[in-house]
């Protein structure tokens, strides 16, 4: 995939080296120089962006104030920074950048940084699902992944993790998980509550595949062990008493 980027700098020669080393890479494909935020936010106004290489002592609007401004979710921009001044990185990482360059940087730091961009938008471009699903009369939803919608059987469904905005669906009739970004309550208004419950925050499971309760945790199929979160436990407590065989 290519990967539509701005390149930020208010120094000349600084802002050269970071376009020339852009354009070896061969998935970064540069659609703009830019000498000052307030030119790059025009730039991300008119046009899609995925990712942007940016200073941080910039005048008028430095790049740390420019990259909160933008949109932090997954639909944002992915941020590297690029400094003379080292004790940027922490708040650099709390702007959710996913590299840190500190100037002079050389080529191979870079390249390493453009990879960890590649590595979050091919992520973002495999999950993006808006679950444009229903339930059919077959036992099917669907969600939209990497473009294209796949059909998943309800019952083949093992469990559901939420990692932070994603969702991992694990199936037991596919080689791996499913990814999709969406959210846990979006995909249980999806499911029949007979069948599945949430246990824990992150976890949702298929009540037909428990193999076993130990402690707090339960054991699905396929040797799976997932936790029982305390706000989920008597909600599940309660369904497991009710098939309890006892005298």
């Amino acid at each position: 995939m290519n990967i539509k980027c701005i390149a930020i700098d208010d120094e000349p020669l600084a802002l050269k080296k970071l376009v020339t080393y852009i354009n070896k890479i061969p998935f970064l494909e540069l659609k703009a120089q830019c000498h000052s935020a307030m030119e790059a936010q025009r730039v991300i106004d008119e046009q899609e962006i995925q990712a942007i290489f940016l200073d941080i002592n910039m005048p008028n609007l430095n790049g740390m104030d420019f990259a909160k401004s933008l949109d932090n979710s997954s639909k944002g921009p992915v941020m590297v920074f690029t400094t003379a001044y080292s004790e940027y990185a922490i708040e650099g990482y709390k702007a959710n950048a996913v590299g840190y360059l500190l100037k002079p940087y050389s080529f191979d730091e870079f390249e390493a940084a453009a990879q960890k961009v590649r590595e979050i938008c091919e992520i973002r471009q495999q999950a993006m699902t808006d679950v444009t699903t229903g339930t059919e009369d077959d036992g099917t939803i669907f969600v939209k992944s990497d473009y294209k919608i796949v059909r998943i059987g309800i019952d083949s469904i093992r469990y559901i993790e939420a990692m932070s905005e994603y969702l991992k669906i694990s199936c037991d009739d596919k080689d791996r998980p499913v990814i999709v970004l969406l959210s846990m309550k979006r995909i249980e208004e999806h499911l029949p509550s007979d069948k599945f419950m949430r246990i824990h925050r992150s976890f949702i499971i298929n009540l037909n595949q428990i193999v076993e309760v130990k402690k707090n945790h339960v054991i699905l199929e396929g040797d799976v062990s997932l936790p029982i979160g305390d706000n989920y436990k008597d909600t599940f407590m309660n369904y497991l008493n009710k098939k309890l065989l006892s005298k």
